[in-house]
Order: C-alpha cells, then sequence, then structure tokens
C-alpha cells in the first residue's frame, strides 16, 4: 500500500483519489480551500442558489465509471441527472432564433432548415459528419489514453477539411475552426453557432485547430446532462465516495513545496513548515502553480512537451452575474440560451487582443451570452422566483482593471440576456458579479483563465501537458493536465493517473 499526496480538491483530484484508494493505496488530499469542488463551486445568498463552475455535464459515461469503478452505488443512485430538453436556444444577431433538440443530430439538422433557411440544416448535417470522423479518430488518443510519446502526430489536424477552389489560387482546406466555419457553413448564423461551441471553452475560433469541430459534436451526440441542485451536486457525490473509500482531506493547508529524494517526489511541504511523506505525490494545479511548488526544477520532460510556437494559446476567462429574479419563469422558458454578439470581431478583439472592446467600438456592444435557466426548486427561495446565472468569455490581460470594468461588463450582459428573458430588468431583486479576477484568486491559475479540452492540430499547441512529469513520482491531473478542461476531461485524467501509478509507465489507457 503506497502513501499518495494529492494537491487540490477539484473534480479531476477526486476522481483521481477515490480511484487510487479503491486500488489499496492510502489518500490524502491537500485543499488549500474550505471545501472541495475546485471550479465546481456554488454561490448561495437569500434563498438562492448558484453554480460558479460549468452549468451542465457532457459526457456523463466519465463519471458513471468512476462511481462503477469505486464503489457499489452508480452515480444515478447518488445524484439526479437527467436530459436537458430542448437542450439550447440560440438567439442570432439578425433577429433569428432556433431551438435545438438534445442528443439528436436529425433533429437539429431538421430544426435548423426549418428556422434559417432550406439546405442549411443539411450543410451542418454535412459538418456534423465531418466532425464525427475527427471524433472517431482522435477520441482514444486525446481522452481514453495517456499523451503518447510521439504526441508529434497530433500536431496533424484530423479534420477531414473540405478544399475550397480559390480563383487563380491553389486550393485551400480550412487549418482554424473560424475557417471551417466561413469556408464550409458559409452562413452567419451557422459560424455563430459553431464558433459558440469555441468560445464557450475559452477558445478563440480564429485560432483554435479545425478539430475543434468535435465540441458541438459531442454536445449533439452524447447530450447535456443537468444535476439536480446543480453541478457542485456531483463534486458533494464525488468528495463522499472518496470518503467511503477512506480517502482523508485537509483543508485550509496550502502545500508550499513538493519535496524531493534522490530523484523522484517523496512528499510535500506545507505552508506552516510541516513535511508529508509520500511515495507518490499528484498535483491538480494550474501550471503556474506547480512550477512555483518545483522551486525552479522543469515541470515537463522535453518528449512530453507540446509545442507552443512563437504565439502561445490564448485561454480566456469567465465572467458570472449571478442574478435573482422575482417572478415565475415563463411558459416555453429553456433551461439554456445563446444569445449571440451582433459584434464578432469586436468580441474577439476584446477577449484575445487586448484592444479594449469598450473604448474602440462604443458602450453598447454586448458580448455573447450563456444564459443558464435551470427550473431547480433547490435554486431557489419558497414561492415564485428564478435563479439564473448568466456568463460571457472575458479576457486574462495582464493589467486589465476588473474592479473597473466589473459593472460594465455585467450591465451588457443583463442587457442581451434580456432577449431570451422577458421582462429580466423589472425582475432582478439583486445580482453578484464574478471576473476572472476571482477565478485567479480561488484557483491560482493566470489572470484567471479557464483550462480547455485538448485539440490535435496547430502543431501540437492545443495539447494538454503529459499527467507524468519531468520529476518522477509527481504526476498531473485535472483540466490543466492531459486530457485538458472540463468536467468530462477533468475526470478522465482521474483515470488516466491512477492507472499510470497502478500499473505503471507501461500503462496506456482502459479498453
Amino acid at each position: 500500500m503506497a502513501r499518495i499526496v494529492v494537491i487540490g480538491a477539484g473534480l479531476g483530484a477526486m476522481a483521481t483519489a477515490a480511484r487510487l484508494a479503491v486500488a489499496g493505496h492510502r489518500v490524502t488530499v491537500y485543499e488549500r480551500g474550505r471545501t472541495y469542488g475546485g471550479s465546481a463551486g456554488r454561490f448561495e445568498r437569500d434563498g438562492f442558489a448558484f453554480d460558479t463552475g460549468p452549468g451542465l455535464l457532457h459526457l456523463p459515461a466519465v463519471y458513471r465509471d468512476v462511481f462503477v469503478k469505486t464503489g457499489k452505488e452508480p452515480l444515478e443512485a447518488c445524484v439526479g441527472m437527467t436530459q436537458v430538453d430542448p437542450a439550447v436556444r440560440h438567439f442570432f444577431a439578425d433577429g433569428s432564433t432556433v431551438l435545438l433538440p438534445n442528443a439528436s443530430r436529425g433533429g437539429v439538422v431538421s430544426a435548423l432548415e426549418e428556422a434559417l433557411g432550406a439546405g442549411l440544416g443539411e450543410r451542418w448535417g454535412e459538418f456534423m459528419n465531418r466532425a464525427r470522423d475527427t471524433w472517431d479518430r482522435t477520441r482514444r488518443p486525446l481522452l481514453e489514453e495517456p499523451l503518447r510519446a510521439d504526441w508529434q502526430v497530433l500536431g496533424r489536424d484530423p479534420y477531414p477539411s473540405v478544399r475550397i477552389k480559390r480563383r487563380l489560387r491553389r486550393d485551400r482546406q480550412a487549418d482554424t475552426l473560424a475557417e471551417v466555419a466561413a469556408w464550409e457553413l458559409a452562413d452567419p448564423r451557422l459560424a455563430a453557432l459553431l464558433e459558440s461551441h469555441a468560445l464557450s471553452y475559452g477558445l478563440d475560433p480564429r485560432d483554435a485547430p479545425a478539430s475543434a469541430a468535435v465540441l458541438p459534436y459531442l454536445e449533439q451526440t452524447f447530450g447535456s446532462w443537468y444535476v439536480a441542485g446543480g453541478t457542485r451536486e456531483l463534486a458533494r457525490a464525488l468528495y463522499e465516495r472518496c470518503l467511503a473509500r477512506r480517502v482523508e482531506f485537509v483543508f485550509g493547508s496550502e502545500v508550499a513545496a513538493v519535496v524531493e529524494k534522490d530523484g523522484r517526489a517523496a512528499g510535500v511541504e506545507l505552508a506552516d513548515g510541516t513535511r508529508v511523506d509520500a511515495d507518490s505525490v499528484v498535483a491538480a494545479l494550474p501550471p503556474e502553480r506547480l512550477a512555483a511548488l518545483l522551486g525552479g526544477r522543469a515541470v515537463r520532460r522535453a518528449e512530453d512537451a507540446p509545442a507552443q510556437g512563437p504565439e502561445p494559446v490564448v485561454v480566456a476567462g469567465r465572467v458570472q452575474v449571478f442574478l435573482a429574479l422575482d417572478g415565475a419563469r415563463e411558459a416555453g422558458a429553456v433551461h439554456r440560451s445563446v444569445v449571440h454578439s451582433a459584434y464578432r470581431e469586436g468580441e474577439l478583439q476584446e477577449v484575445f487582443d487586448e484592444l479594449g472592446m469598450v473604448e474602440s467600438l462604443g458602450d453598447e456592444i454586448a458580448p455573447t451570452v450563456w444564459v443558464s435557466r435551470p427550473d431547480d426548486p433547490a435554486l431557489r427561495p419558497q414561492g415564485e422566483h428564478e435563479a439564473v446565472v448568466l456568463t460571457a468569455v472575458a479576457p486574462v490581460h495582464e493589467g486589465y482593471d476588473w474592479a473597473a470594468m466589473a459593472g460594465t461588463w455585467a450591465d451588457r450582459m443583463a442587457a442581451a440576456a434580456a432577449t431570451a428573458v422577458p421582462g429580466l430588468a423589472a425582475r432582478v431583486r439583486w445580482r453578484e458579479v464574478r471576473t476572472p479576477s476571482d477565478t485567479a484568486r480561488v484557483t491560482g491559475s493566470a489572470g484567471g483563465a479557464v483550462a480547455a479540452p485538448a485539440l490535435a492540430g496547430r502543431d501540437g499547441r492545443f495539447l494538454a501537458p503529459s499527467n507524468v512529469t519531468a520529476l518522477r513520482g509527481l504526476y498531473a491531473a485535472g483540466g490543466w493536465a492531459h486530457p485538458g478542461g472540463g468536467p468530462a476531461h477533468a475526470g478522465m485524467s482521474g483515470a488516466l493517473v491512477a492507472g499510470l501509478i497502478v500499473e505503471g509507465d507501461g500503462f496506456r489507457g482502459s479498453r
């Protein structure tokens, strides 16, 4: 029985801890905060409750597997889960709307055909066929097995782009998701629909590889699931599963350094000077925090370091606005809506190019806003009320003054959300705003960036770092390690790290 220290208590960290504990190891989790869950947090006030992280779960099979492998009670016996149907309503800049069903590719095609015009649904369906091919080619190496030693092969984009004939020029294929949207979908509403999936993960569609086509494919094929009580309940169930497997949690205890002995990780040193010995250490931390714990030693093995290229990937943060509303949901209200910005270029410049959208283009501009309206009595006080979460992708540039800009962003987001929530302004009892500065304070990520899923293509720049580090016995889990961010991917990192520790470097994933 080995002694394992896990740093952090997010979803990926707890998935790792539970799997290692059931394999017979003695696992202790050190979390600098006062509770578990990481980004899967909760804000509560006056009987209202809001998820501070992702509001929906995709690929629930990842967590079903965790619960099956770590105990007798399956996931659905520990939390209530329902498919969100309809999945989402999109409001486009030209005033058109479309309501998309859950986990029905044929239904999506029909809805787009009816709402947006003849031929557009079919065009989206053809794109989804290419996205399916991309998923089939990358599912295993990017989700189900450790980062391969020859990761460079994943630098080639697996998306089967349509070759575009260009007059007097060589035929071209799309290299980025934005080019897929412009050249293959060729309709601004379909383009906005596609690009919003990259944006929702904090990725710039102008830079993200064409293989990001898998993001809408995952949602429309495997569906969107809501956990009763919010995603925080998934974190609670995973925490309780860890306790049942005798995982020990130490909250309010910050790790100050990873201890090295004879060329391998031998434990950790806490901020109060206490040394904790261990046979292996698992760090579920942003790269900046992990580097600090190693005191200048290399974090990544050279052979496991995907190329960043001359321009490193810019991953955005989030602004969330929690709205406590008086009055009940109207008939026909949907769980999730996306209100697309009418100023795509301005939004992308503001978030990714450090060009101040407010100063350059005017206060009237609203970003793309995701509106979450779960019809869940657990999230609101008795009577006719509603707890609504607005989310927008936001910059993490150094020096961005969130103390000054938070109110402006919240105003713009609420103005956009009024399209999806009738009478919104008159119903607001109070609001709470969370910015990337708050994310940085809680997670330690640079500027408050949020980890994105790993993607193939673009010379490997969008791959996440390997779960194996340069220091033997030190492993990386969670959203900032392979296979990347998002609840499903972070949860899968637990299976990969546990496999590497239990079976050794020869582990090649579950089959």
